[in-house]
């Protein structure tokens, strides 16, 4: 079992580096479930990733304060209307797009309401 969560680790460490270049790919929950994969098969790799001077800080900040950056929180909120705006111009049908609207929405609501953590380090 602990080679199947180590797996599942690099599987969204993996996904969560992708997000960083792909706008429409969230990057923080995916590192968030690599987090929580490896704290279940290698404390070492674990260790590594809330260590890792770019991926770490988020996945510290919504471990220890349960915040978000409003850095992180814009850009996932641009991307999602990224996401909604490809999906109007590729003529989506109507429901789908109500239905990924009101999804969008209420992720893009909880988001936003957040706790950002003080300091400096919320604008990056």
């Amino acid at each position: 079992m602990k080679y199947i969560w180590i797996g599942l680790g690099w599987l969204f460490v993996l996904l969560g580096v992708a997000g960083i270049v792909l706008p429409l790919l969230p990057t923080t929950p995916f590192l968030l479930l690599a987090a929580i994969c490896f704290s279940r098969g290698s404390q070492r790799m674990h260790d590594w990733l809330v260590n890792h001077p770019t991926l770490g800080p988020p996945i510290v900040n919504w471990q220890t304060n349960r915040t978000i950056t409003r850095k992180i929180k814009v850009v996932a909120l641009l991307s999602m209307g990224g996401l909604l705006g490809i999906s109007l111009l590729l003529g989506i049908n109507e429901k789908v797009l109500l239905l990924q609207g009101a999804v969008l929405s209420i992720v893009g609501v909880f988001l936003w309401r957040q706790k950002e953590p003080e300091g400096p380090e919320n604008l990056s």
